[in-house]
């Protein structure tokens, strides 16, 4: 990793920073600095009430240039469960799309601290079966697969709708993405995993802010153990899509996300894990416009059309 890079990280891992206290102005600072146009970024926003109907739950719909798949990519985005919206990830779905050569459609989830769990998993939970069962509704139709993707907690959000929709007797997606996903209920001092230690002070996204997040989504030490909310707690790890986990090196979640994909493997379901050298967490959603970056979403793509298998993801420099 580069000086100026890890520098970078270094200010951004700052201890000073509470994510109770500083989540308004984050949100607010995200708000100006990513504003998308349409006419950039073309793209056909709609509606689907929740399932309770209290309120609307935000999706917006992204046609590749090059429709090469009738699959539609569901993708739930990260932020720690209280951060992003699909404004902020509007560019980066965008480039899933135009990449995969397949529709995808971002669902804007109620966030915490306002809106604690479940509200943000059960937005996510009614969209996925909603799509999962009649794709219609949507305005898309011809659907043959959906693939559920999700990153950081949109990946925690992914893999809890997958164990939900199996519990429950609903139709699975045919495979799901989790890029560096939640998957664990604890991250501070007597987190059974090594990476917290190891990556949870200097790369960006740190263990104390990750413990923050959590708070704000669950504020119950004893329920954050739900299933539902650290879903490396089921005792059911059958009958799960076909999954490809991607983990970062030095990212804090980087166990976790891995375990999750082997405890998946060992419960018999077809499991690939990527380990994306040199990479902190959300680096497939930087600003910057690594080599890595490239290479990864050709692995995605593969992955989807290939079922390809590689130990790990390295940069074009590194091949």
């Amino acid at each position: 990793m580069n000086t100026l890079k890890r520098f970078a990280l270094k200010l951004l891992s700052s201890p000073t920073i509470n994510m109770h206290e500083s989540y308004k102005f984050v949100r607010q600072l995200q708000k100006v600095l990513v504003t998308p146009s349409k006419s950039r970024f073309q793209y056909l926003d709609q509606k689907i009430y929740s399932a309770d109907q209290s309120h609307e739950i935000p999706i917006r719909i992204f046609r590749p240039k090059k429709l090469m798949s009738s699959d539609i990519i569901l993708f739930f985005h990260g932020g720690g469960w209280v951060l992003g919206n699909i404004d902020t990830y509007t560019k980066d779905c965008r480039r899933l799309a135009d990449q995969m050569g397949r529709i995808v459609l971002a669902v804007d989830y109620l966030k915490a601290p306002e809106n604690p769990y479940p509200a943000g998993f059960e937005d996510c939970y009614h969209v996925a079966q909603l799509l999962l069962s009649r794709p219609d509704l949507t305005g898309i139709k011809g659907a043959r697969n959906i693939i559920i993707v999700g990153n950081s907690a949109g990946g925690n959000l992914a893999a809890v709708v997958s164990l939900r929709l199996r519990n429950e007797g609903k139709p699975l997606p045919s495979k799901q993405i989790l890029i560096n996903p939640v998957t664990y209920w604890r991250h501070d001092e007597a987190s059974p995993f090594k990476s917290v230690e190891e990556n949870g002070y200097d790369y960006g996204l740190t263990a104390k802010k990750m413990q923050e997040y959590m708070e704000m989504y669950e504020p119950d030490e004893v329920k954050r153990q739900n299933p539902y909310i650290a879903p490396l707690m089921t005792e059911d790890f059958s009958n799960q899509p076909d999954t490809l986990v991607i983990s970062s090196e030095f990212d804090p979640l980087r166990d976790e996300g891995e375990v999750y994909g082997f405890m998946l493997l060992e419960a018999g379901n077809q499991v690939e894990i990527m380990r994306a050298k040199d990479t902190v967490h959300n680096f497939l959603f930087a600003p910057l416009n690594e080599g890595i970056i490239d290479t990864t979403y050709l692995l995605i793509k593969d992955y989807l059309e290939n079922h390809l298998r590689r130990s790990d993801i390295r940069g074009e420099s590194e091949s």
